[in-house]
């Protein structure tokens, strides 16, 4: 079925119909038009044939901090009537079936020209909970394009870790379409780093039921009472996370309505590092942040009296307990009392409603010591919260 169906593609992609929809399903055996660039840390990245697809293959066992992206991208413009997208009515679509190699995960999906500045506006990813084949789509909102313009479609993956993965593409197709006629989106586009809304509009307002520190040099030891001046605080360094976690038993089999927030509150920050001259300005920005990240294994029913880093983890790895992939990385607001929100996509907050993910942990990224208020100080008043929606 795959081979008839690749023959009608290659005949809609001949010149004699160069202004038909784009589709690669590298049936084939080889790789045309497709260019590969990787950025920010020292991963490598290729692109391997495989039995009737693509893999997207990325080697990041030789970088340090897990800030890196690997993409690989193709000019379409010839495939397409450029003409249509100088009318408002009509905007590109593509879809790309696609499988990881660990889970979960997000890939993502960019467009973009020669002439893109804000190369966040034409992305989405979609969080791929698990190892199977995925059909993923986007349509582009205002998207900039003009006859003469390169057009790039592209697939990505960023931050997935310190090991080798793969992302496994069938195929990739694009065409430009009638906005009003056009389907719903495959998947779940999640908009990059989203507008925090108001924490007023959710109707679950959840303080954090434990928090506690684990501390990799001292795993013997629990560190419930770790104070900075007089106030109960958890301070993130290097070899010290903060992990979290809340009773959400009563919505086990509630459905999240949208993405949800993480309120926390500081209460100091010790950073100063210049990453830009060591690193260069693309890789340098990306330090002095805080590092959210799913827990996936260890003690589900940890207790923050009690907890240490050796009952937490079990005896495994700590790298295995949590998604090798960040939520989010932002920087702490700098005041004292200063509140920071963390969006939680819905595909994340329905894991921590229905107990996949376990709680959530908090790193440092760069050399930064920064401390955020325990729940226990000031009658819970400033303890991480979760706010979110459900139906």
């Amino acid at each position: 079925m795959k081979n008839a169906r690749s023959a009608i593609l290659l005949v809609l992609a001949s010149p004699f119909f160069c202004h038909a929809q784009f589709m690669d399903d590298f049936e084939s055996g080889e790789i045309t038009g497709w260019t590969t660039l990787t950025g920010d840390g020292q991963a490598t990245m290729k692109l391997i044939p495989q039995d009737g697809f693509v893999r997207l293959e990325v080697d990041g066992t030789k970088d340090r901090h897990n800030v890196w992206w690997a993409i690989t991208k193709r000019d379409v413009s010839g495939f397409l009537d450029m003409h249509k997208l100088e009318d408002p009515a009509f905007e590109l679509r593509v879809e790309v079936r696609v499988r990881a190699s660990h889970a979960p995960r997000r890939a993502n999906i960019m467009i973009n020209t020669q002439r893109t500045t804000n190369f966040h506006k034409q992305l989405r990813e979609y969080d791929l909970s698990d190892t199977e084949w995925h059909t993923i789509s986007m349509t582009t909102q205002d998207l900039d394009a003009v006859n003469g313009d390169e057009l790039n479609v592209q697939i990505g993956i960023t931050d997935w870790g310190l090991g080798v993965y793969h992302l496994d593409i069938d195929y990739y197709k694009a065409d430009i379409v009638k906005v009003d006629t056009n389907a719903a989106d495959l998947g779940e586009p999640l908009v990059y780093h989203p507008p925090i809304p108001n924490v007023d509009t959710f109707s679950h307002h959840l303080s954090v039921t434990h928090d506690a520190l684990i501390n990799a040099d001292f795993p013997k030891v629990n560190f419930h009472k770790w104070t900075e001046a007089e106030e109960r605080v958890l301070t993130i360094s290097a070899q010290q996370w903060a992990i979290l976690r809340w009773d959400l038993d009563q919505n086990e089999n509630a459905r999240a309505d949208g993405a949800g927030i993480l309120e926390l509150t500081t209460h100091s920050i010790a950073q100063g590092g210049d990453y830009i001259s060591a690193y260069g300005e693309d890789l340098g920005i990306e330090f002095d942040k805080i590092r959210i990240v799913e827990i996936l294994g260890g003690d589900p029913h940890w207790d923050q009296s009690s907890v240490t880093f050796q009952t937490f983890a079990q005896g495994e790895a700590l790298e295995k307990l949590v998604n090798g992939q960040m939520i989010f990385d932002t920087e702490l607001a700098k005041e004292r009392g200063g509140k920071t929100y963390a969006t939680i996509p819905r595909p994340v907050m329905q894991r921590l409603l229905d107990g996949t993910t376990k709680g959530l942990t908090i790193r440092p990224l760069g050399a930064l010591d920064a401390s955020i208020y325990d729940s226990e100080e000031a009658g819970q008043r400033f303890a991480p919260t979760l706010y979110f929606n459900t139906r």
